[in-house]
């Protein structure tokens, strides 16, 4: 290798390093349960599924609020989402992109092959909540099938993108493969619903969306229906852990654990007071369901 092949590397190296320095930050600025989660991932896994995360979440903002604060108007959003799309597409081809959250997620896709089958059908959740945030005072209510492809976009493909990291130079059988993938969809499904349900003020009253209702308000009923619903979703994902590799294993029983104990808070609170106060797990409970989580990990090695 040339000199100036050796300046051209060392380059990309700085650059790719500080890309994920970003990264990094936009986690620890929007995510504090996830942030805890990937600090138990192997070495091997965590930055990659930070840059993951840096990505969607970007992306989640521009539909949720930030580009709006900044005085640009609904199809200026819906805009600046395509844009954004389109960047992450040629920065996924490349691996290289001038957006350093961008540049660190397209290093990522191509390390692990993440593509646009699972890219494109985040992004069309993302413009459903784009072309559906509460125009002129309507609520856009997301049911059905159209409730389904959503949360299937914004959530499950993301479990995807990470059982594609945590599986790069593994080896399973389709029979693993298929248990695994079904996991992983129910992980992110069960993390959404929760998340629907502690942010069910700011999605109506905000951002002029109903994922869960179908109505005017989320009933006592309704809450129960849901706090079942992800409490289903999180057992069937917790019987694919055993299959991932040890070194992850931790992160995502962290994660379960925390969720499981947002759906233990949220089905304590009335529908109408999650209306009034935005449900959370205190510190604490998360550190002692970051130490078990190691703990049964660690047990698992051993035997």
């Amino acid at each position: 290798m040339s000199r100036h092949d050796d300046h051209e590397s060392e380059a990309l190296g700085r650059f790719t390093t500080a890309a994920e320095s970003a990264a990094g930050d936009i986690i620890r600025v929007y995510s504090t349960s996830f942030g805890m989660a990937t600090r138990l991932l192997g070495s091997r896994h965590r930055q990659h599924v930070r840059n993951i995360y840096a990505m969607v979440r970007i992306a989640d903002e521009i539909v949720d609020g930030a580009a709006a604060g900044a005085g640009l108007a609904p199809r200026l959003v819906a805009a600046e989402l395509s844009a954004y799309e389109q960047a992450t597409n040629t920065a996924m081809h490349r691996g290289y992109s001038t957006d350093p959250v961008l540049h660190a997620f397209g290093r990522t896709a191509l390390s692990v092959g993440i593509d646009e089958t699972l890219t494109a059908p985040f992004f069309a959740s993302m413009r459903a909540d784009a072309e559906g945030a509460g125009h002129d005072g309507v609520t856009t209510v997301f049911d059905g099938e159209r409730r389904e492809r959503y949360v299937y976009g914004s959530a499950e493909v993301v479990g995807l993108m990470c059982l594609r990291v945590f599986l790069a130079g593994e080896h399973r059988t389709r029979s693993q493969l298929d248990a695994l993938e079904h996991g992983a969809r129910q992980l992110g499904a069960a993390f959404q619903n929760a998340n629907f349900l502690r942010d069910v003020a700011d999605d109506t009253d905000r951002l002029g969306r109903d994922y869960l209702a179908g109505r005017s308000r989320l009933t006592d009923a309704d809450r129960d229906f849901w706090v079942a619903t992800v409490r289903r979703q999180l057992d069937d994902a917790a019987r694919a852990i055993p299959l991932l590799p040890k070194d992850c294993r931790a992160a995502v029983r962290c994660a379960h654990g925390l969720f499981t104990a947002l759906a233990d808070r949220v089905e304590r609170v009335s529908a109408a007071e999650l209306y009034r106060r935005r449900v959370r797990v205190p510190d604490a409970v998360k550190l002692v369901t970051a130490a078990r989580a190691l703990v049964h990990t660690a047990r698992e090695r051993r035997s």
